[in-house]
């Protein structure tokens, strides 16, 4: 069966995006964006929430180009990391779970109008590589709820808000038990990758 994985980028206090809904503040770190490309080998189709889609939508389409590098969504520089992660975005099957959007035409989308555990389910037992989750907290939220993502991998930045959009929100009302199936450490920028799974 198809797992769901969740990824994303968070501060110590949890928060996945500023206050603004902001990424400037995550510490660029090209071997976590090499390892993150490679790992899309495992991975045929993103979910999305609406707000982290229309965010990549704007970006990642033109982040491929002629050049051999591209520019990090996240800070202002450019590596052959982060054009590898935009070929493979922009090639792999996209679903948006939105009830706003009336239609999707970045390509290799579809578009779900509610997030139904029915569909979902049948959707994990369809052939094929597992399914992430980048961004997208309501989602992630209520998916959680559902008991429906297989594994979570956190990047934990070494940067404190003070005030931000918490990635679980009151969606998530009982506890879910998780093991740590692994913990890396990337020296050069602090970043710490936590990776769990659900406990048995």
């Amino acid at each position: 069966m198809r797992r769901i994985i969740m990824f994303n980028r968070i501060t110590p206090e949890g928060f996945f995006a500023a206050a603004d809904g902001s990424l400037s503040w995550a510490v660029p770190d090209e071997e976590l964006d090499k390892a993150a490309t490679e790992g899309g080998a495992d991975v045929d189709t993103m979910l999305f929430g609406r707000r982290t889609y229309d965010m990549f939508e704007s970006f990642w389409p033109h982040a491929v180009d002629d050049s051999p590098t591209a520019r990090d969504p996240h800070a202002p520089r450019r590596s052959p990391a982060i054009r590898a992660m935009a070929v493979w975005i922009n090639e792999t099957a996209k679903i948006v779970f939105s009830k706003t959007r009336k239609n999707v035409s970045w390509k290799n989308s579809r578009l779900f109008s509610e997030i139904d555990a029915r569909e979902i389910e049948a959707l994990k037992k369809q052939p094929g590589k597992d399914m992430i989750i980048f961004g997208s907290g309501s989602l992630v939220a209520q998916l959680t709820r559902l008991r429906l993502i297989d594994e979570y991998q956190f990047v934990v930045n070494p940067v404190l808000l003070g005030a931000g959009k918490p990635l679980f929100r009151g969606d998530v009302s009982e506890s879910v038990k998780l093991h740590l199936a692994e913990a890396r450490t990337y020296g050069a920028s602090g970043n710490v990758k936590l990776r769990y799974t659900l406990s048995a």
